[in-house]
């Protein structure tokens, strides 16, 4: 045979293929329905591996394989079809559609916002960007700025969750977690760090460098070039304001040029970040969930079941939704045995019926699961 009547061959087994996968996920919608009306859960690990020793036992050794990864494909699509059907109207899909009803048109221009550190900080600078009118407290670490909301002293707060080429902020993700919060907005600011001194100071003079983590980080190869003393402190702007206030000489800060005029420093070296691409992500966070016009972005975080596969069948039910998936980063959950987190973030449009079946299906599925918020970002 030729490679066009192979072809032909390939064409008239899939035209089958598509015909029996529909009628077998047409069969699963009944299975669905049964197991709703009788409160049976969708996943039913024994019948699975039946099916599988099954199905295997009837191909050759070389197929057996390959049959094996067909088929926990079609489980998995069998799974997410039915909890598709059985979450139509879950609590969580509900009370995301009375949010998008519900909330304002726009984002608010004025509101109480909290920032960690001092004026100056990378945080203002966010925050700024995103209303025109804040008013802005500042808070000394990131569990005040949480507590500010919480207590309602602050309608929101301001807080960066990633550096492009430092990673993610550990420690904002943890607290996320934590705490019951929503993202109502992130915004991507351009990060690009300088040595502050003061007046007088030359380059040479300089013997111990303070500033926030992430910064040093930022800046490593600058710093070690320079084979100075690093002392870390919360936050690049107070590290400006220690400089300033310090009766020393031989100190220097690493921080935005606004701190230099802020703090009546000068620049010393400008641009020290070890990568031109520097940006740091910002998220809004509020104690109630809003959801404006134009969201399409969404995070969540959840568990996965330990055992092998898990993780891959959460993957899986995005790709058959087409659903885009820009994040998946996992943390270590404390005091567990090997137990971690996941977190996501997803391209779409809240409006997307197929996100919030999704969000509805993963809800279900994890014995935690938290969803953080539809939001839009700049």
């Amino acid at each position: 045979m030729n490679i066009e009547e192979l072809r032909k061959k390939i064409d008239e087994t899939d035209t089958e293929l598509v015909r029996l996968f529909e009628e077998r996920m047409k069969t699963a919608a009944e299975i669905a329905d049964y197991k709703m009306q009788n409160n049976l859960p969708v996943f039913d690990a024994e019948r699975e591996r039946k099916v599988i020793n099954k199905v295997t036992d009837k191909v050759d050794d070389e197929f057996k394989g390959y049959t094996k990864s067909l088929y926990n494909t079609l489980f998995d699509l069998s799974r997410s079809y039915q909890n598709k059907r059985m979450n139509a109207e879950s609590p969580l899909k509900k009370k995301i559609d009375e949010i998008i009803s519900s909330t304002e048109l726009i984002r608010p221009e004025r509101a109480v916002v909290a920032c960690q550190g001092v004026e100056g900080a990378y945080s203002q600078h966010a925050c700024d960007k995103m209303f025109k009118y804040p008013s802005i407290m500042y808070f000394p670490n990131f569990e005040d700025v949480f507590r500010a909301v919480d207590s309602g002293l602050c309608r929101y707060g301001v807080l960066p969750i990633e550096n492009s080429n430092a990673g993610s902020v550990d420690r904002v993700y943890d607290l996320m977690g934590k705490n019951k919060f929503y993202i109502v907005h992130s915004t991507k600011l351009f990060i690009e760090h300088a040595l502050l001194a003061k007046p007088g100071t030359a380059l040479g003079d300089i013997k111990e460098i303070f500033s926030h983590e992430q910064a040093i980080n930022q800046s490593s190869n600058f710093i070690k070039s320079l084979g100075v003393k690093v002392t870390v402190c919360k936050n690049t702007a107070e590290a400006a304001k220690m400089v300033s206030q310090s009766d020393r000489d031989d100190v220097a800060a690493i921080g935005s040029k606004d701190c230099a005029e802020l703090y009546s420093l000068k620049v010393v070296a400008s641009a020290v970040q070890n990568s031109g691409n520097n940006y740091t992500r910002f998220i809004l966070i509020s104690k109630n969930l809003e959801i404006y016009p134009g969201a399409k972005k969404t995070s969540i975080m959840m568990t996965v079941a330990h055992r092998p596969g898990s993780l891959y069948n959460i993957i899986a039910r995005f790709s058959s939704l087409g659903l885009n998936m820009t994040k998946l980063e996992s943390r270590p959950i404390p005091g567990s045995n090997f137990e971690f987190m996941f977190y996501f973030d997803i391209d779409e449009s809240v409006y997307s019926d197929d996100l919030k079946s999704l969000i509805a299906e993963l809800d279900t599925m994890s014995e935690q699961f938290t969803y953080l918020g539809s939001y839009t970002e700049d």
